[in-house]
């Protein structure tokens, strides 16, 4: 998403904005926000963990949270539930489209957003600074389940439902096995496919599971990769067992019984 915006909005400048959702802005006034953000010139469109950052001239940046089904469409003709519409200064138009109404728009002056990033997330895990050793130090003395500690974004930023679930089969561990009860050749094999289900997740441009859309209208392909992830009671692609599946910390868990032991293998 990030790649797809950075063309159409570095160097523009948001001419109007219309916020038509009051739920994307709260506690804050849409109106208000909307009158804030005109006439803000954009110069670099980044990410952290799952926020994109429109980073701006003035030094404010738009934290745009997207969740389930929130997307940006360029130039978005006919497009359902527009929650948001911004008009650029070369006289085209973005709009925020979001079926569940999940997704934030949060705009921070320039003091507030290195601090504001930093108590919400954890290391970038696409990084070369991320290692299996600090992975182990973020997981040491966690007792909570593996699986609830990585969708933690204080732990990782960055990891979803969909790809912690694809890492631990990768990785073969348990998602209930206790977070800190790893050892290093377990924190080596994680370290591994967490890299491995994110990469291959840019690289299919994400998941379409219903209504997700890219800037250009276009679809992700990861769900074709998928090894347990909402396949219960398929064989597994390693050992022919049935995926199962549970609830982790209130998120349906799939995993391989077989393959991916309770205890250390």
């Amino acid at each position: 998403m990030r790649r797809r915006l950075a063309p159409v909005l570095e160097g523009r400048t948001f001419t109007r904005v219309e916020i038509l959702d009051t739920r994307l802005t709260r506690p804050y006034e849409p109106h208000e926000v909307a009158a804030e953000l005109q006439g803000e010139r954009v110069v670099e469109v980044d990410r952290r963990g799952k926020y994109l950052i429109v980073r701006f001239a003035s030094g404010r940046a738009l934290l745009v949270h997207l969740r389930m089904t929130g997307t940006l469409l360029h130039e978005p003709d006919g497009a359902t539930h527009v929650r948001a519409l911004v008009e650029l200064d070369d006289g085209t138009t973005l709009a925020y489209r979001d079926v569940r109404r999940f997704g934030t728009w949060l705009l921070l002056e320039p003091a507030d957003v290195a601090p504001y990033l930093a108590a919400k997330l954890g290391e970038e895990p696409l990084l070369p600074a991320f290692t299996a050793k600090g992975l182990g130090e973020r997981l040491r003395g966690r007792r909570a389940p593996l699986k609830a500690a990585l969708l933690d974004q204080r732990t990782l930023a960055g990891l979803g439902n969909i790809y912690v679930d694809e890492a631990l089969w990768y990785s073969k561990l348990h998602p209930l096995r206790e977070a800190g009860t790893l050892d290093a050749d377990e924190l080596k094999r994680l370290h591994r496919a967490i890299r491995k289900v994110l990469e291959l997740g840019i690289a299919r441009q994400g998941s379409t599971l219903s209504d997700y859309r890219l800037p250009d209208g276009s679809s992700g392909s990861m769900q074709d990769e998928f090894r347990v992830y909402g396949r219960v009671a398929e064989p597994c692609d390693r050992c022919g067992t049935e995926i199962a599946k549970t609830r982790v910390g209130g998120r349906g868990t799939w995993f391989c019984s077989r393959c991916q032991a309770a205890q250390s293998n």
